[in-house]
């Protein structure tokens, strides 16, 4: 299975050492993968990994963000260019994609 972005348009600057957290939640609610993995400064990723045995049956839910920083700040800032020790966090929304799991 794979679970890629391109490079954002807005130029967030996420930083040379950038990772992005991607997690797989099957039907059942348990957390299959969840692993962390290289992204861009401008938020491109890659991230293969073999869907697990144990995984149930159904729809399970797979998300992608950037790890460890202010993902979902949208007051019009750039907190991490800028340095700013606190986040202001606002109207986020969990990115996230289905995946439908059959034997």
């Amino acid at each position: 299975m794979t679970v890629a972005a391109p490079a954002a348009e807005c130029n967030p600057r996420y930083g040379g050492s950038a990772q992005v957290q991607v997690s797989v939640t099957d039907k059942s609610g348990a957390k299959v993968v969840d692993a962390i993995a290289p992204m861009t400064d401008s938020g491109e990723f890659t991230y293969v990994f073999t869907v697990p045995a144990k995984i149930a049956v159904g729809v399970a839910t797979v998300t992608a963000m950037p790890y460890n920083i202010d993902w979902c700040d949208d007051t019009g800032r750039n907190n991490r260019a800028e340095g700013t020790a606190q986040y202001e966090l606002v109207s986020c929304a969990m990115p996230q994609e289905s995946l439908t799991i059959t034997r």
